[in-house]
C-alpha cells in the first residue's frame, strides 16, 4: 500500500510557497524520482498523474511539484491566477525552487536515500542546471542525486530570447507577453527575465553545465516536436556523450494533452516510461 501525500507545501524561491505531491510506494527502495515541470506547465498538467502511477507501480517514490512563480497559486494550483509571479519568474528562481525542494525531501522523508530527476522541456534545463550548481556550490545533496532525465529538453537559453529591436522594446517598456495557446491568456514576462540571465550567463550555459555533469543522463525527444525541435536533443546528446533516445512521431508532450481524462497514458508517452524505466531499474538493482 503506497503512502500517497498531495499538495504539501514546500518553501521555494524568495520565500514563495508552492505545492508538492508525494507518493511513497509500499515496496519502497529508497529512491525517488523527482519531476520538473516545463514552461507555462504544473504539475496537474495532463498526463503526469499517470507517470506518478507507473513509477509507483514499479517501485520507485515520485514528487511532481508546482515552480513557486510558474503562474499558479496554493489556492488555485492548476490555474495562471498568478500573473506577478509568472511575469517575475527566471530561470535561477527555478533553480532555487528545485533546490530547495530536494533539501525539504531529503530532510522531512529519511526513508528516501536517493534521488533521480526528471525534467521536461525547460524542466530539463532546471534540471542540468540545479545539478550544476549543486556541484559548484559542493552542497551535500548531491551525493543523494543518482541520475538526470531530460524529456524533450532545451538545450540553450539566449536563444528564447527576443533581439535587435524586439529586444529594446522589451527593455524600455519592462514587459512583453506570451499566449497561453490553451487558456488564451497573455501572460506577462518582465525584463528581468534576460536581466537574469544576462547576469548570469556561466550560470545559466547549459553546455557548459551539460559537459561538467558525470552522473548517468538519459535523453529522449519526439522526432515530431514543433516546440522544442529534435536536433536541442542532438545537442544534449553531444554534449553529454549519451544515446539520444528517439520517440517516433512523437510531438512535445508525447500524444497528451490537458485534461487528460483517459486512465492509460498516450502510447508515445507509454513508450518513453518504459525506456526510462529500462535507464532507471539499474539503480534499484545496485540499491
Amino acid at each position: 500500500m503506497s503512502k500517497l501525500l498531495e499538495n504539501q507545501i514546500y518553501i521555494g524561491s524568495e520565500g514563495k510557497e508552492s505545492h508538492f505531491d508525494l507518493e511513497i510506494p509500499g515496496n519502497f527502495s529508497g529512491h525517488c524520482v523527482v519531476f520538473t515541470h516545463g514552461f507555462m506547465g504544473f504539475k496537474n498538467w495532463g498526463a503526469w498523474h499517470l507517470v506518478q502511477n507507473y513509477f509507483v507501480q514499479n517501485g520507485f517514490a515520485f514528487c511532481k511539484f508546482n515552480l513557486s512563480h510558474n503562474g499558479t497559486s496554493i489556492e488555485k494550483n492548476d490555474h495562471f491566477v498568478d500573473l506577478e509571479a509568472f511575469g517575475k519568474n527566471t530561470y535561477s528562481k527555478e533553480i532555487q525552487d528545485l533546490k530547495c525542494l530536494l533539501k525539504h525531501l531529503s530532510s522531512t522523508f529519511t526513508e528516501i536515500q536517493n534521488f533521480h530527476l526528471i525534467g521536461h522541456s525547460r524542466g530539463g534545463a532546471t534540471t542540468i542546471l540545479t545539478y550544476s550548481d549543486l556541484i559548484e556550490t559542493n552542497n551535500p545533496l548531491i551525493s543523494k542525486i543518482k541520475s538526470l532525465v531530460l524529456w524533450a529538453s532545451i538545450c540553450d537559453i539566449a536563444s528564447r530570447f527576443p533581439s535587435d529591436q524586439e529586444l529594446e522594446e522589451w527593455k524600455n517598456s519592462g514587459v512583453r507577453f506570451v499566449l497561453n495557446s490553451r487558456t488564451n491568456q497573455q501572460l506577462p514576462q518582465f525584463y528581468s527575465l534576460f536581466e537574469d540571465f544576462q547576469n548570469n550567463r556561466e550560470k545559466l550555459n547549459i553546455e557548459k553545465c551539460s559537459k561538467s555533469i558525470s552522473i548517468p543522463v538519459f535523453i529522449a525527444h519526439g522526432d515530431k516536436d514543433s516546440s522544442v525541435k529534435m536536433e536541442e536533443g542532438l545537442h544534449l546528446s553531444s554534449w553529454f556523450k549519451q544515446q539520444l533516445n528517439v520517440i517516433k512521431n512523437a510531438d512535445h508532450v508525447f500524444g497528451a494533452k490537458h485534461p487528460w481524462v483517459d486512465s492509460k497514458p498516450p502510447k508515445h508517452l507509454k513508450e518513453l516510461l518504459g525506456l526510462t524505466f529500462n535507464f532507471l531499474q539499474r539503480f534499484k538493482k545496485d540499491a
